[in-house]
């Protein structure tokens, strides 16, 4: 013969109990996404389920969460070697184009100075030399029957760096522009 037991009492209200935890810990979930929601003044979302996504946007979302890496490729040279002559005469020609009309005024030159060397270094940069880094620099200087010296120092690869100088002198004024190629691993 078998016995049958009763639940008791304390048995069934510690079930009770635990349904009524379960049911209040998600109320105040609830309550809590809503006052959040209230404080940003935004209403209130679904949770996004990624159970409701195929495998091919799965893929893709995981591919856009990638960083890409690229392998060494131990090349110490570039592929488009910088050309001394031709960002010579390019610079030549900019500074001849804009100042060949142009008297010395001591207010306007440093102006004048800053948008020739951004448009230099803009004309070496369509040129694609890759694997360097420029430093343009523009000197107008006004002719009053003296000498000039321009030194410049760098820490520098004998091999890989260059330089290039271009100028131009009118009546009034002489135009130095400096062009300086890093090579940048």
């Amino acid at each position: 013969m078998e016995k049958h037991s009763k639940p008791t009492k304390s048995a069934a209200s510690a079930g009770g109990k635990r349904h009524q935890y379960l049911h209040d810990k998600d109320s105040i979930k609830e309550k809590r996404k809503q006052s959040n929601a209230e404080a940003l003044v935004i209403a209130p979302m679904e949770e996004e389920s990624f159970t409701d996504l195929t495998k091919t946007e799965l893929l893709t979302l995981k591919a856009n969460r990638t960083k890409i890496r690229y392998a060494n490729t131990y090349r110490l040279e570039s592929y488009n070697k910088f050309q001394d002559y031709v960002v010579r005469n390019k610079a030549q020609e900019i500074l001849t184009s804009r100042l060949q009309e142009t008297k010395y005024d001591g207010v306007s030159s440093p102006s004048l100075c800053a948008s020739i060397s951004e448009e230099i270094l803009m004309a070496i940069k369509e040129l694609g030399y890759d694997r360097y880094k420029y430093v343009v620099s523009v000197l107008i200087v006004e002719k009053a029957g003296q000498a000039i010296n321009v030194a410049s120092r760098w820490v520098w690869d004998v091999q890989r760096d260059t330089w290039v100088s271009a100028e131009c002198e009118t009546e009034t004024f002489i135009a130095l522009a400096l062009v300086m190629a890093c090579y940048y691993e």
